[in-house]
């Protein structure tokens, strides 16, 4: 997993297009179309004269493990056997897909699981198995470098992608990023921050790629949000003591400071700047997604500070339901299976032949998810989501602003 991804009783819709001003509206096991009214899906070619119709191709027979038995057949790439916490990690997303499946009752999907093995290599034949076995949208791989992989052979075949990194350097037209994307995070913390009077910020980031990017979003949304940033300090974990003290020099200047790695390292940052005379109830602490961790809300030196996520209250639903199903803990990253199986049968239901066109996945109005609430894909592949802001207490999180449920609010 590359750096970037280290962080990381409804009714049923109706039969149709999809137009540019709609939001597919996903609930749990049902899909329905939200502020549109649908229109009649494109008829089948006229046949005259007599003429007949070529017999259709028998796709080739999945191969594997097959979720379902729908006449729609969509691809699931995870690190099935993947070294490390790979392995682990698709066992749960397989099992997400699977509660997806079964949640979303009248469903039309098949679903194709391949495994990548975690590499480069194994993703692409993934990739190649499912085009040759007619799927006609591949959810997954994981990791970066797989999708990487993917790309070519699924654009070569025009079949979309929706991935699971949050890396947006895998990110292109046609192949969309659905993990949890720093830049976008850090957009809203610092938009927060901001409406609430934070303008003059400083940050300590780590020392490597998520800080790097961590770094070019806090300066992107600094100038989009007329703040000021005073100072940026680049630390490894372990090895924060010099960054805090050069940020305590100008603490008098300050009234928000940025931190946007998590457990592990924010905690030590907090403690080091205490230890140098830092006022944290002055001083206002930020941080990213990675904050939702027990080791943030049991640090006193981290209690009061902001961090953008979904609506916890969806993802905690979910997880109870997926325990009730299969015993353990799902991970964050685990319920983007859900919320991908679940997207990809609310399109076949809701937008008929055009379920996966591009301009479909890109509808601007987004899609709203129980799990993980508001997103949309850019043209670019990229993502954004609605999130909402949360406090850091010994308590656990407190919302402070709820998310958003459409991109004209947020």
């Amino acid at each position: 997993m590359s750096e970037y991804e280290r962080a990381a009783g409804s009714r049923p819709a109706a039969t149709g297009r999809l137009t540019r001003r709609s939001v597919l509206t996903l609930f749990g096991g049902t899909a329905m179309l939200a502020g549109c009214s649908p229109t009649t899906g494109p008829s089948g070619p006229s046949v005259g004269g007599g003429q007949l119709l070529p017999a259709p191709v028998t796709p080739t027979a999945p191969t594997g493990e097959v979720i379902g038995s729908g006449s729609v057949r969509v691809a699931l790439l995870l690190p099935k056997s993947a070294g490390g916490n790979g392995a682990a990690v698709a066992a749960t997303m397989r099992n997400a897909a699977q509660l997806a499946l079964s949640d979303f009752v009248g469903n039309d999907v098949t679903l194709m699981v391949k495994d990548t093995g975690g590499t480069p290599e194994g993703a692409a034949r993934a990739a190649t198995a499912a085009v040759a076995e007619r799927a006609e949208l591949i959810l997954g791989p994981l990791f970066a470098a797989e999708v990487k992989a993917v790309a070519p052979v699924a654009l070569g075949a025009n079949v979309p992608v929706i991935s699971f990194s949050s890396d947006p350097s895998a990110a292109s037209s046609g192949v969309y990023v659905m993990g949890f994307m720093v830049d976008d995070q850090v957009r809203q913390v610092v938009s927060y921050a901001a409406s609430q009077g934070r303008r003059s910020l400083a940050a300590i980031v780590s020392d490597g790629a998520y800080g790097t990017l961590a770094e070019a979003a806090l300066r992107e949304s600094a100038a989009r949000s007329g703040a000021r940033i005073i100072q940026v300090e680049r630390a490894a974990a372990g090895n924060v003591a010099a960054a805090a003290a050069a940020v305590a020099a100008n603490a008098v200047q300050l009234d928000a400071l940025f931190v946007p790695d998590g457990p592990g390292f924010a905690p030590a940052v907090a403690d080091a700047l205490k230890g140098n005379g830092v006022d944290l109830s002055r001083v206002k602490l930020l941080g990213t997604g990675v904050w939702n961790d027990p080791a943030v809300y049991s640090s006193p030196s981290l209690a009061g500070g902001w961090f953008p996520v979904p609506d916890l209250s969806g993802y905690q639903s979910f997880a109870g339901r997926y325990r009730a199903s299969f015993g353990g803990e799902p991970q964050q990253v685990t319920s983007l299976a859900y919320d991908a199986v679940v997207l990809a049968a609310g399109l076949v239901k809701a937008a008929g032949a055009q379920r996966f066109q591009r301009n479909v996945l890109t509808n601007p109005d987004g899609f709203l998810s129980a799990v993980n609430g508001l997103f949309r894909f850019n043209a670019d592949g990229t993502n954004d989501r609605g999130l909402a802001i949360y406090e850091a207490t010994a308590g656990g999180p407190k919302l402070l602003q709820p998310a958003p449920r459409s991109f004209a609010g947020a």
